[in-house]
């Protein structure tokens, strides 16, 4: 049933949704960049990277089952952390979490027409892995973005997933959740891989799943048990893939 699905879907794939993707992704990031102009970050975030997200997945299809919202505290500033195993999991935190955020992401990110120049208009960070002093600054530049609500996001693993399995935990996102005194709220996604494996354009509609978990105070964290953090953070994402 399912190559018989594959089969069906290639010509709205091909004749469709990526014309359509590419055309849309170059037009709410011009109105991403106009908003943020004209009225503020928060409403050209809101326009061209939620309403952006929420209207291609809703195209691909794919179908969002969320679990743990009761977590999230109005006008509390988070440390987001997921897992990483698609770009489809960018679709589903910015659409769907209902938070205003800011993403931390690679460099090479800012090359894509349309993704980078409006990603850099609403505030997004840029890092460039390959420079450490580079890295730290564009970490810094997040502390100052992160009030009144408006959260982070980092994917700690710092790439795509290609096994399946989650990869060892950079600090960046913990060092900053302790230095700020901001609560890390981790997500667990489920079944993006099936929507668009890494490395392949092998798209395919499905359903996913994304569990909110409860946030982990971090005021009782410093330097010296960091690791105790990353640890616990890990285990509670890797919780949540137990179906």
């Amino acid at each position: 049933m399912r190559k018989i699905l594959y089969i069906l879907y290639q010509p709205y794939k091909w004749l469709f949704f990526f014309p359509f993707i590419a055309f849309n992704t170059i037009l709410f990031a011009l109105l991403a960049v106009f908003f943020s102009i004209v009225i503020n970050q928060k409403t050209g975030s809101f326009i061209g990277g939620a309403l952006w997200s929420k209207i291609n997945t809703i195209f691909t299809p794919m179908i969002i089952s969320i679990k743990g919202k009761q977590h999230i505290k109005k006008n509390t500033s988070y440390i987001i952390i997921a897992n990483h195993k698609s770009y489809w999991d960018i679709f589903a935190i910015y659409g769907w979490l209902g938070l205003d955020i800011k993403w931390v992401m690679k460099k090479e990110l800012r090359k894509i027409p349309g993704v980078g120049f409006g990603s850099a208009k609403v505030g997004h960070i840029f890092i460039d892995r390959s420079n450490r002093k580079n890295a730290i600054d564009s970490i810094n530049e997040a502390k100052n973005k992160l009030i009144n609500g408006t959260s982070v996001v980092f994917f700690p693993e710092g790439t795509r997933s290609k096994t399946g399995e989650m990869g060892i935990f950079k600090k960046g996102a913990f060092k900053l959740a302790i230095d700020l005194g901001l609560p890390i709220l981790p997500i667990t996604i489920i079944g993006t891989q099936n929507i668009l494996p890494p490395g392949t354009i092998n798209l395919l509609p499905g359903k996913i799943k994304m569990n909110i978990h409860s946030p982990i105070n971090t005021s009782m964290y410093n330097d010296e048990n960091l690791s105790e953090l990353i640890e616990k953070s890990k285990h509670v994402i890797k919780s949540g893939l137990i179906i």
